[in-house]
């Protein structure tokens, strides 16, 4: 196996035990907003970069998801959400876990069906990709 592919399993695998991490906050009635999509961004976050090193292509050390997808997309790699929709889920990954305050861009639910969504695509075209 080539060393991106590899790497992008990897990633792949984490991105898939944050995934799984969502989850079990999203059904727990204790758990944060900020908690839960912290794990939802970070499992697009890794996701995305499983796909791009998959494609032997160079990201910068970003937790941005919409330039993530920017990347993805320059790529010549068709994306399952849109950018924008990536952007809403950034915040998560630094701003509101520091902070006591978090402002609700999205429910809990879109980010989960958001983080379904990429996974599984990711998924898809890394398998692709090994064939």
């Amino acid at each position: 196996m080539m060393p991106s592919i590899e790497e992008a399993l990897r990633l792949l695998r984490l991105a898939q035990r944050d995934l799984q991490t969502y989850r079990i906050l999203a059904g727990h009635p204790d758990a944060s907003l900020a908690a839960t999509c912290f794990h939802a961004q970070q499992s697009v976050e890794k996701a995305l970069k499983a796909v791009l090193t998959a494609h032997s292509a160079t990201f910068p050390r970003t937790h941005d998801l919409e330039e993530l997808g920017l990347l993805v997309a320059e790529s010549g790699i068709g994306l399952p959400a849109l950018a924008r929709d990536l952007r809403r889920l950034t915040p998560f990954a630094v701003d509101f876990r520091y902070n006591e305050e978090t402002i609700a861009l999205l429910t809990t639910e879109a980010a989960g069906l958001l983080a379904e969504s990429v996974f599984q695509w990711a998924k898809a075209l890394i398998e692709a990709t090994r064939q």
